[in-house]
Formats: C-alpha cells, sequence, structure tokens
C-alpha cells in the first residue's frame, strides 16, 4: 500500500504533488476511531454517524479530489506567469521565512475568501455543500466544494509575493490537512493559549452551528486571531444545532452541490428589475427585495 500511493505520488508532476493525498491513511483511521466512539458511548444522533450521511460526504470528496486537480492544473499556468513575468521578486523555496508568508499568507487569503463566500450568495451557492450535514464529525470535513475557481483566483497575491507556484498549492493543502481534526465533537476545549491562536474543534463547531448567535462566525482555517482582529469570532457557549438554515432533506451529492445554483437561476428568472438580480446573485444569503428595502428605510429613518 505504501508503495503505491509512492509511486503515484511521484508520477505526478512537481507541482500538482498534494500533501492531502498523503493524509489520506491518517483520516481513514481518524474517521474509524470516531464512528467506533460515537457506537460505543451512544451519546445522540448530533454527535453520531449516519451512514447515509457519511457516504454523501465521502462521495462529495472523491469528487472534489478530481475537481480540484483540475482547477489547480488551470491556475498553473496563469501562477507561473504572474511569477515569471510579474513578481518582483522570487523567494527562495528552501528558507525558513518563505514558509512562514506561504502558511500565514494562505490562511489570512482563506479567511477572506471564507468570510466572502458567505456573504456573497454565488459563491455561496459553491461552498454551502460543505455545511449541508446536520452532523459533525470526521466525515464532514470530507464534504468538499466540487468549484474552487473562488479560491484559485484568491490566491493571486501569493506568485505576486514572489512563492514558487508549486509552493502556492503545498501551502493550500497544508491548511486543508489541518482543518480536517476540527471537525469533531470528540474533542473538547484545548488550553487557552491554544484557543486564543489556533482554530480548534470548538472555533469549528461555532462555524457550523445554524443557532443564531453563531451564524457568520469563525472563519479561520489555522489561525482564530484573524476572527478576534476582524470581528468575527464568537465562543462556543452551548452545543450548536448543524446544518443549513434551510435543511436539503437529500443525500444525493448532485443535488447537495447544485440546489443553490437553481435556486439562484428561479429567484433571478423571477426578479422584476436589474436591482433584484444583481441582489440575489451577489447579495447575501437569504436577500430579498423586501429585506433590502426595509433596511433602507431603517436606515434613512435614523
Amino acid at each position: 500500500m505504501v508503495e503505491w500511493v509512492t509511486s503515484a505520488w511521484n508520477a505526478l508532476p512537481e507541482p500538482l504533488r498534494d500533501p492531502v493525498a498523503l493524509a489520506i491513511p491518517a483520516f481513514a483511521l481518524l474517521l474509524a476511531i470516531e464512528w467506533y466512539a460515537a457506537i460505543k458511548l451512544e451519546d445522540g444522533d448530533r454527535g453520531s454517524y449516519k451512514g447515509a450521511d457519511a457516504r454523501a460526504s465521502f462521495g462529495m470528496g472523491v469528487v472534489s479530489i478530481a475537481t480540484t486537480t483540475v482547477w489547480k492544473t488551470l491556475a498553473l499556468f496563469g501562477y507561473t506567469a504572474l511569477y515569471v513575468y510579474v513578481a518582483p521578486w522570487h523567494l527562495p523555496a528552501d528558507a525558513w521565512y518563505t514558509w512562514v508568508i506561504l502558511i500565514v499568507g494562505v490562511d489570512v487569503l482563506f479567511y477572506a475568501y471564507h468570510r466572502t463566500a458567505h456573504r456573497t450568495r454565488i459563491i455561496w451557492a459553491t461552498h454551502q455543500a460543505h455545511h449541508s450535514s446536520e452532523y459533525f464529525n470526521f466525515s464532514t470535513a470530507l464534504r468538499q466544494k466540487w468549484n474552487n475557481s473562488g479560491e484559485i483566483v484568491m490566491w493571486l497575491p501569493l506568485p505576486l509575493l514572489g512563492i514558487p507556484p508549486w509552493m502556492v498549492f503545498v501551502g493550500f493543502s497544508i491548511n486543508l490537512v489541518y482543518q480536517f481534526w476540527v471537525h469533531t465533537e470528540r474533542i473538547d476545549k484545548l488550553p487557552r493559549v491554544i484557543e486564543f491562536v489556533f482554530n480548534t474543534p470548538s472555533h469549528h463547531r461555532v462555524h457550523h452551528g445554524n443557532d443564531p448567535q453563531y451564524l457568520d462566525k469563525n472563519y479561520g482555517g489555522i489561525f482564530i486571531v484573524w476572527d478576534r482582529l476582524f470581528g468575527s469570532y464568537a465562543d462556543e457557549v452551548a452545543r450548536p444545532h448543524y446544518g443549513l438554515t434551510k435543511k436539503v432533506d437529500t443525500f444525493n451529492i448532485w443535488t447537495l452541490q447544485t440546489h443553490e445554483y437553481r435556486s439562484i437561476a428561479r429567484d433571478v428568472a423571477a426578479s422584476r428589475s436589474w436591482r433584484e438580480r444583481f441582489g440575489f446573485v451577489l447579495g447575501p444569503p437569504g436577500w430579498t427585495p423586501s429585506r433590502a428595502e426595509a433596511k433602507e428605510t431603517s436606515s434613512s429613518s435614523g
């Protein structure tokens, strides 16, 4: 098994060698341990596994590996052009500070993209599938989107800073691998210094909660400090309820990935003006003309 993984890894072009592939055996082991614990502890549906839900998450993860490879292949050409012809300098790949810039840069850009994805409906349509499970466990981490175009655009500053394109992909994969372990209810709050700096299971449970006090909070990937700095942090004060605010009662992975696009198309088709069309596409999830008008009236009267 190890030899097969190694040969498959070496067969890939260097820019596309993905640390996520090397982490798959660890993911599988942690999933098995958590699933066994859920069965033994029998602590209720929200903390355990549902077979159909877990299979849907796994299916979305498998397809995501393929689609992400396509997006990365396309991005490689653009990143390489920016790195070679536009970047004012080239940072050495073997320097420690380049890796620090990479890890911090990827994480702050992930925060920016993640926050935008929750506040712009057309981008939310790509991301909402990850939030569609009403369970919160390691299998939920595999429930990834198939459209990575937004993230590809968000990474553009990194090759412009002189970071080699292959490092950009490795940096984002490191960020993604880190986020696997925060998808669990089996780990309680950690020591305060860790909770203050890093994204933890407690912080990420808040992010997946659909309770009003938890909506649009804790966007960080590796570090939670961005949320503390930019006003999007919330502490976990009660066990969250998970899933979308509007439930999608299906385990069909195609429907889970595409239903929001169809909803946007229906709303745009029923719109009476370009203002409404732009609102339904670029406004926050749940935007309606009546809500926008009510907000404008409230602002003008204040």
